[in-house]
């Protein structure tokens, strides 16, 4: 069966796998979707026998059919190699009443390594299928850890660029170093004045903006995108939550057919998405718990029906979720109404416009599998010191989230059914929260000093990534206002010549 995708916002002519992926976002400034999602063509228990690897290949054909087995399989071996610090690929811990999918394994130690290792071998190889003769530019706004990821990711690689804007002042010390000091001839990396959503809102106008696209291709460039809005981005993360059912299979935790909940801690959404998108591939998930920080836009609309940004927006310890525009979330209203463009459109419109949209009883009802969850900061802070104390096990500050807000929801409904939480981020990467949420006396420690005795009183080693930045040189010191975007990246591209 040949999937093709279309956007969320009109009934433009549908394109393959490959054209999704290398234009990122559509030219109406919708997200392409499948038009249809597949059902697993091997069963789970089968899986439950398979490498990373060869999981990835049976659930990834079936989105990207217009990849030969061969383009796909390269792709993949190219990516979950020995880049990951274990041949799990995305081993699981059982600790306290959960799982923790431990999605951190890769180069840059969080979640997005999952996907983003992957998207350059996924976009090149689209490129030559579709003839195309220009220079990629990948465009990113980052919260924290796609910046590094994608950067990683497409360091050195032929026929791209990459530019990666973050907000200067919201994102931790350690992921600030990761980025500024990344190798690379063709990566850029720039500090915007504004918070993520600013950068965010910035990246989609530049996409959209139909005079630099045509000045970009007289020079021979064209832009796509890293960010999770790219399918190519999306697809790869459905792989480990069929993976990680298949693992508790295996291993006998779970019997064929027993339903699971999933928690993921979540900001733009796409996360979560995936993991809704397993569901519907036939993977047996109850409920799918949508974890929140103090940016809370996500819970409340779970809550309410209503999605309003018109709030503060609040810095917390766990900085990839600060946001307030979930842009992955639109891809489920789509499919909420009904597949219905014209009813997304208006609903992105007032979101645009007013800040503000509101769904109707009847997609709220299909909202059905997804539960609300939410910690704040007190109650993550305590979340770290108790897994650690009672368990030896220390997770970082958006695991954290997603592991109060379960312990809230199992609390609530008395809800016992086997759950994997997605542990995004290695402790490693935001040392100074982890380690004063276990005890206030490390606060007085430098950040490198921090990472010593994390390794300590964990027993775990110092990741690659992190022993990497210890002495590495600042390379990249651009800063910029959140109106100033368009004209860096026309200075990085050397387009004023």
């Amino acid at each position: 069966m040949e999937i093709l995708y279309k956007s969320t916002r009109s009934d433009s002519t549908p394109v393959t796998a490959s054209q999704a992926i290398l234009k990122g976002l559509a030219d109406d400034g919708g997200l392409y979707v499948p038009m249809e999602i597949p059902k697993l063509d091997v069963s789970l228990r089968e899986i439950s026998k398979m490498t990373y690897q060869e999981a990835a290949y049976e659930v990834m054909k079936l989105y990207l059919n217009d990849f030969t087995e061969e383009e796909l399989k390269s792709c993949i071996n190219k990516a979950y190699d020995d880049k990951f610090d274990t041949e799990a690929i995305a081993p699981l811990t059982e600790a306290g009443n959960a799982y923790y999918l431990e999605l951190y394994h890769g180069a840059t130690i969080a979640f997005k390594d999952m996907a983003l290792s992957i998207l350059p071998h996924l976009l090149t190889t689209s490129a030559k299928k579709n003839g195309v003769k220009n220079e990629i530019v990948i465009l990113t706004a980052t919260s924290g850890d796609t910046g590094k990821a994608a950067l990683s990711g497409f360091a050195d690689v032929d026929g791209t660029r990459i530019i990666v804007f973050y907000p200067k002042n919201g994102v931790s010390p350690i992921q600030e170093k990761q980025m500024v000091t990344q190798k690379g001839a063709n990566t850029h990396v720039v500090g915007i004045h504004g918070n993520f959503d600013d950068a965010q809102t910035g990246v989609k106008k530049l996409f959209g903006d139909e005079v630099l696209s045509k000045e970009m291709d007289e020079k021979g460039f064209q832009f796509s995108s890293a960010n999770s809005i790219n399918i190519g981005r999306l697809v790869p993360q459905i792989v480990y939550y069929v993976y990680s059912y298949a693992v508790l299979l295996g291993q006998g935790k779970i019997g064929d057919g027993e339903e699971i909940n999933v928690v993921v801690p979540t900001g733009n959404f796409g996360n979560i998405l995936a993991a809704y998108y397993a569901k519907n591939m036939g993977v047996p998930i109850h409920k799918l718990i949508c974890a929140s920080n103090d940016n809370k836009v996500l819970f409340d609309f779970f809550k309410s029906g209503t999605y309003d940004r018109n709030r503060e927006f609040i810095l917390t310890s766990s900085p990839s979720m600060d946001i307030l525009i979930s842009s992955n979330l639109e891809r489920l209203i789509y499919r909420i109404a009904g597949n219905a463009p014209e009813k997304n459109a208006a609903l992105m419109k007032s979101l645009s416009e007013k800040g503000v949209y509101e769904i109707t009883e009847e997609m709220r009802e299909e909202l059905k599998d997804f539960v609300g969850g939410y910690a704040g900061e007190e109650e993550c802070f305590a979340m770290i010191k108790k897994l650690y104390e009672e368990f030896s096990y220390v997770i970082d500050t958006h695991t954290a989230v997603a592991a109060a807000a379960y312990a809230k929801y199992r609390e609530e409904t008395k809800d016992t059914t086997k759950t994997v939480i997605a542990s995004t981020a290695s402790p490693y990467k935001f040392t100074r929260s982890v380690m004063k949420a276990i005890d206030e006396k490390y606060d007085s420690m430098g950040d490198f000093e921090l990472v010593d005795e994390l390794s300590r009183i964990s027993n775990t080693d110092v990741p690659k990534a992190i022993e990497e930045i210890r002495t590495a040189p600042v390379l990249h010191n651009t800063v910029c206002e959140k109106d100033e975007m368009k004209s860096v990246v026309k200075k990085f591209l050397n387009m004023n010549e």
